[in-house]
Parts: structure tokens; sequence; C-alpha cells
């Protein structure tokens, strides 16, 4: 049998535990949070001085690196053939790379698709893609561009190979071709 005063001891210990306990979280949360954003933030390795760079093939399986097209602006398209969303912006994508390719603009689509090029290749040659489009393991992506929440995800880079957008599902036309021009114009100053 347990008695009274027992009980009010246990009662006593319980609340100085939940007491310490939401002290210790209020401590620890903030450190953990830091800690939690430098992991997430696992990207930053890649966009240092040197800037971005991947190696991917492209559906004739050469290689493609991120780093051929330093000196200009370059959209990467991270997209997938069976994606609603990723499948609307093409259409703008191939406006844009006729519109601004010879004025610096490079596009690259990377298509994530885990039949890869048996599946990608058809889905390009059927929307005429003008663009380079490569074969990448979602895995990788990750870990070059960091934890993609949902496709597509579009990053524009700078003519030195730093992100200076990330757009994450649909977008119109519009609003890429806003950002490739304020960065084409800069790159001429």
């Amino acid at each position: 049998m347990v008695s009274i005063p027992a009980i009010y001891r246990i009662g006593e210990f319980m609340v100085n535990l939940s007491r310490k306990f939401r002290i210790s979280v209020i401590i620890l949360l903030p450190v953990f949070l830091v800690i939690l954003i430098y992991l997430i933030s696992g990207n930053s390795n890649n966009n240092d001085d040197k800037g971005l760079d991947f190696v991917f093939n492209d559906l004739n399986d050469k290689p493609v690196r991120l780093s051929d097209f330093r000196g200009k602006v370059v959209l990467v398209d991270i997209w997938a053939t069976w994606c609603p969303p990723c499948r609307i912006e093409i259409p703008g994508f191939i406006n844009l790379y006729k519109k601004y390719k010879d004025k610096g603009l490079e596009i690259v689509g990377i298509a994530t698709d885990q039949s890869g090029k048996k599946v990608v290749k058809p889905f390009a040659e059927e929307f005429k893609i003008n663009y380079p489009i490569v074969i990448g393991d979602s895995n990788e992506v990750m870990k070059i561009f960091g934890p993609i929440r949902g496709i597509p995800t579009t990053f524009l880079i700078d003519e030195k190979g730093i992100i200076m957008n990330k757009y994450i599902g649909y977008r119109a036309e519009e609003v890429f071709e806003k950002d490739i021009k304020i960065l084409l114009d800069n790159m001429k100053k």
C-alpha cells in the first residue's frame, strides 16, 4: 500500500521533472535549430568561390558539366516526365532558350525519372526540347543542390556558378524571364 506522503513526493518529483524538462527544452531548442539549419544547408559547400558544379550524362551519354557554362547565366530545371507542372513549364523554357541563348543564357534540364533515358529521350523529342537534358539520380541531385521538396524545382545560377534564385513548383515563363534579364544585364556591366 502506498502512503499519502509517498504520493505527494511522487507528484512533487513529477512537477520538478517537468519544470527541469521545460528548462532543458528552452535551452537546447535554439542549439538544436542551429544544428538543423547547418545540416539542411549542406549544399553550401557546393556554392563556394568556385561555384556550383555537377556532371551528368546527356541523352547521348555525353557528360555535361555545369562548369562548362561559366560565364553564362544558367537555368537548371529539376523535373520528370510524369510531373504535370514540369510538363507545363517546358514550353516556356523552350521559348526562353530561343530568345536568350545568344545573349548568354543556358538552360539545363535534369530529368530524375527512374527509367532514365528510356522515357526521357522520346519525351524530349516529342516536346522538341531545344536545350540540354541530362539524366540525374535523385539522391545525387540532392547531394548537389540540397533538399528538394518537390518538382519542378528550378535554380537560376549566375555566370560565376552561384545560385541566385530557387523556384519550387511551377512558375510562369514571365517570372523566369524577369530574373534572367536582370542577371544578363548585370553580366554586361
